[in-house]
């Protein structure tokens, strides 16, 4: 198994096609080779503005729209979990990133992904492609809250994007 991309759309204002998707898995894998994550399986669903501004009201407490929210499963376990087996008795081997492993959720609003894109002066498949790379480093436990921090997520963002093409 590799890492690998489950989607849905739950929008209309754009369509979600096959060349996006692709380009999406794109930057899966390069973003998880970067991180040097190789398994795992990431859920994205594209949404509207008022749905987005119904989950961020819901699990985070801010009562307006966003561009991408991010639910890592091990997130909701407090740290990251050691995750053992037993290979012999009284044996014990950690599993590695390599893991075959639910990663997380990643929600993107369209219609922000498209202002953004319009503010920014590039395409909506850059902007998209932007915000999941973003959204896959917050799975990672990436975050911004500190300058220091943000420098960091938005050098690994862009050499991502950068990687396969995705420039603005």
């Amino acid at each position: 198994m590799s890492l690998q991309l489950e989607w849905s759309n739950e929008q209309n204002e754009y369509e979600i096609g096959e060349t996006l998707i692709g380009q999406l898995r794109k930057l899966l894998e390069a973003a998880g080779e970067t991180e040097g994550v190789t398994e795992g399986e990431v859920a994205l669903t594209f949404v509207d503005d008022e749905e987005i501004h119904r989950l961020n009201k819901e699990f985070r407490n801010i009562d307006r729209p966003t561009d991408v929210l991010s639910f890592a499963m091990r997130e909701s376990m407090g740290e990251e979990p050691e995750i053992t087996y037993e290979i012999e008795e009284g044996e014990e081997a950690e599993l590695g990133p390599e893991f075959d492993e639910m990663l997380g959720d990643i929600i993107i609003s369209v219609p922000r992904a498209i202002a953004q894109s319009e503010d920014y002066g590039h395409s909506v498949e850059r902007e998209i492609g932007f915000l999941f790379v973003h959204g896959f480093l917050h799975l990672l436990g990436y975050d911004h809250q500190t300058p220091e921090d943000e420098a960091v997520m938005m050098g690994k963002q862009e050499a991502v994007l950068q990687k396969i093409g995705l420039t603005r």
